[in-house]
């Protein structure tokens, strides 16, 4: 008599997209939501915040173009987005990875869809320029915090490439590396510039709510397709 096999073990964390490609599409988002904040919201950043703390430095010393409100803003809103998001971390990380992404990017989802009601609502950016800036930047601190703490290798954020791009040449064969994670670094610039180019042409050809709208419905996609394995 043949004997019964025992069935596999269900690993509810492996349902849905692996975190690689969650992260590689929520880079794009990243270039959509800058290019919405600097090149219509008084050239602030609100999900780079290294260059952030450079345009601060110019409106500091009065470069025309820059604000310091606009920047403080910025940096005050995702400085809080972040306390948010290490406080999820703290309550989720004992408990299901792809759980704790998805209510993460199901809570970035709602921000950034609110910025695009209000982006649809009222399209003269300069009368909604504070609340959007708060929005977005809440919403990239909130999932800075969150990607930080997961710890997916070689990919350690999704708003700024200037650390991907030092390990993508250094750990090369050319600085005499053996080339560790270049598919994902190369892959990561090449979308934060996709998203930046997508953004930037939506801005000056169609207005700031569509941009944040496709920013807004990809964060939700990922928030109902998220694994929680790399």
């Amino acid at each position: 008599m043949a004997q019964n096999t025992p069935p596999q073990s269900y690993d509810r964390e492996a349902r849905g997209v692996r975190l690689v490609a969650v992260l590689l599409g929520l880079t794009v988002v990243s270039g959509l939501i800058d290019a919405v904040s600097y090149l219509a919201l008084g050239h602030v950043f609100t999900a780079n915040m290294t260059g952030n703390v450079v345009v601060l430095g110019f409106a500091a010393a009065g470069a025309p173009g820059f604000s310091v409100p606009h920047t403080l803003t910025s940096l005050g809103a995702f400085l809080v987005g972040a306390v948010a998001g290490g406080r999820i971390a703290a309550r989720m990380d004992t408990g299901s990875r792809r759980t704790w992404a998805r209510v993460s990017l199901g809570a970035e989802a709602l921000l950034v869809g609110a910025s695009a009601v209000i982006a649809f609502a009222a399209p003269d950016a300069h009368a909604t320029t504070y609340p959007l800036i708060a929005l977005t930047a809440f919403a990239m601190g909130l999932r800075n915090a969150t990607v930080r703490k997961l710890g997916v290798s070689n990919y350690s954020t999704t708003t700024v490439v200037t650390m991907t791009m030092t390990g993508l040449v250094a750990d090369s064969v050319a600085g005499e590396g053996s080339g560790p994670g270049t598919l994902r670094r190369a892959a990561a610039i090449v979308a934060m510039l996709a998203g930046a180019c997508l953004g930037a042409w939506l801005t000056l050809h169609h207005g700031i709510g569509y941009p944040l709208l496709i920013a807004a419905l990809a964060a939700g996609v990922f928030a109902v397709t998220a694994s929680g394995r790399e």
